[in-house]
């Protein structure tokens, strides 16, 4: 049977997700995942002006965010939809979410990769043992090998960030942060494809709905923010940036959740970007991604709308190829 995937996962959408789904959610995938750390660093606060608090996804199994996601995706299907394997496209964290899952749950994943993805997150994909099949670096080749995959083999489909199983799990990730850092008023999270901050935004209007929730993107893949102020899912301008995970456009899914729950979406340069890294670098000695400091330039670049507020960022993760420090900071 020929399976159009594209029709099936824009039509897997529950009426809406519930405080109650993220908590099982949570509960599902606790066995498989860290309860990673938040930390806090008083020279980057002072150079802020702000008082930060760092919610290390990078410390997360897989080195990102995307195994909340993935994991609770896999662990939601019955046993015989899981038998046949687990399929995804992804560039990179997403691909080792999925890869993960199926080793830990004992089956095939068949992941498909953009040939130009990330050597560092390639590798991490094999790693695990999924087979992966490489396409021309867009969309449209992404969704047909992938079709063409699930066709031949029955493997389950787990979208990138466009699935409430993976949007209720990336929430568990601001679930964690909320209740560890009382008296928060901000939380701030990249935005790609739009599963993060989604899922964010959605734990903190269920748990503190006070709070408020923005999120960076790069000027170099400024999809998100244009697909805000127009209520119809853009395309970037034009796609340039070091922040590769943060390539993908939103859903109409992901959008209608961040219309609803987020308060504004804000962009940096790659300048910006490689200046904040290089912050975290000296000043915390922890290893991020380009993408997971996109936050942190947000707030050195708009410093006044932050100032005296308590202020969650969310480092979505931390592969990164090593090959490219010498460009980043030469």
């Amino acid at each position: 049977m020929y399976l159009d995937i594209t029709k099936y996962n824009f039509h897997y959408i529950m009426t809406s997700i519930t405080k109650g789904n993220i908590e099982t959610a949570h509960q599902r995938i606790k066995p498989f995942i860290h309860q990673t750390p938040v930390l806090t660093n008083a020279s980057i606060n002072d150079i802020a002006g702000t008082e930060l608090y760092f919610k290390c996804e990078n410390l997360q199994k897989i080195g990102a965010f995307k195994i909340r996601g993935g994991m609770n995706a896999a662990l939601s299907l019955s046993a015989e939809k899981l038998s046949n394997g687990l399929a995804t496209h992804s560039s990179g964290n997403h691909a080792q979410a999925i890869a993960y899952a199926a080793k830990a749950l004992g089956v095939k994943a068949f992941i498909v990769m953009p040939s130009n993805s990330p050597a560092v997150k390639v590798n991490a994909v094999k790693g695990y043992g999924a087979e992966i099949t490489f396409c021309e670096p867009n969309q449209a080749a992404r969704e047909s090998t992938v079709q063409k995959i699930i066709s031949e083999t029955g493997a389950a489909f787990i979208h990138p960030y466009d699935d409430d199983r993976v949007i209720t799990g990336q929430a568990t990730c601001a679930k964690e942060l909320i209740e560890e850092v009382p008296g928060l008023n901000v939380i701030i999270a990249p935005v790609g494809g739009g599963g993060l901050l989604s899922g964010t935004s959605l734990a903190a209007h269920f748990m503190h709905p006070d709070m408020e929730v923005f999120a960076g993107e790069p000027e170099g893949a400024a999809d998100a923010i244009l697909s805000f102020q127009s209520g119809k899912v853009e395309k970037a301008p034009f796609v340039k940036t070091i922040a590769d995970g943060l390539l993908t456009t939103l859903s109409e899914q992901t959008l209608s959740i961040i219309q609803k729950h987020v308060k504004n979406i804000f962009t940096v340069s790659d300048e910006e970007i490689k200046a904040a890294l290089k912050l975290v670098y000296e000043r915390m000695k922890i290893v991020v991604e380009p993408s997971a400091v996109v936050p942190l330039a947000v707030v050195l670049k708009n410093k006044e709308l932050f100032k005296g507020k308590k202020t969650g960022i969310i480092f979505s993760g931390g592969n990164v190829d090593l090959a490219r420090f010498g460009e980043w900071f030469q």
